[in-house]
């Protein structure tokens, strides 16, 4: 979880660096979090170990706000009628962002895609694809030095209840204790 938060930290200096200073500020936004909760433009998807680092944000939440957001979380999963496998184009309003508050996973699990997204005014403004596909790479070989298997990737909402239901934090403290030794 370490790797993976530092290699994230590293990712968003440099696209904040390169090329979010010509972005709109999402502070400034007439409409905040109108890109994280837009049923139509949301399809990110993500690893097991991607998931395991926002169940743990999750679960670190006050009480009541970490059950609602699970609870958010499922109903995304059903209204939206998500599937592990589900078509890269499928849609859906991301279950993590809190109206007046922002990204709840923001600081320590915001998905790739969501680092690279901001609002720029120019096509040519935009971070090249390639960089967040290297990116992806580059956590989808750590996924799988964790997990011993190729990253499965899936929506967030789904990945986040699997990744709950199936334990992913025993197994994830399993392979720690492994590399402590």
């Amino acid at each position: 979880m370490r790797r993976l938060k530092a290699l994230k930290e590293t990712y968003a200096a440099d696209i904040r660096e390169r090329f979010e200073w010509r972005a709109e500020s999402c502070g400034t936004c007439p409409t905040p979090g109108i890109c994280c909760v837009d049923e139509h433009f949301v399809n990110v998807r993500i690893s097991r170990l991607e998931a395991e680092v926002i169940a743990v944000a999750i679960d670190a939440l006050e009480q009541g706000l970490s059950e609602a957001v699970y609870r958010r979380v499922e109903a995304t999963v059903e209204k939206y009628k998500l599937e592990p496998d589900s078509d890269e184009t499928k849609t859906y309003a991301c279950p993590l962002f809190e109206r007046g508050v922002g990204c709840l996973v923001h600081s320590v699990g915001k998905p790739v895609p969501c680092i690279t997204h901001a609002c720029y005014e120019r096509e040519e403004y935009l971070p090249p694809d390639e960089l967040q596909c290297e990116q992806e790479v580059i956590i989808g070989r750590l996924n799988e030095r964790v997990y011993r298997q190729p990253a499965e990737l899936m929506p967030i909402p789904i990945a986040v209840l699997r990744s709950r239901s199936e334990g992913g934090r025993r197994a994830l403290s399993s392979e720690q204790e492994a590399q402590e030794r």
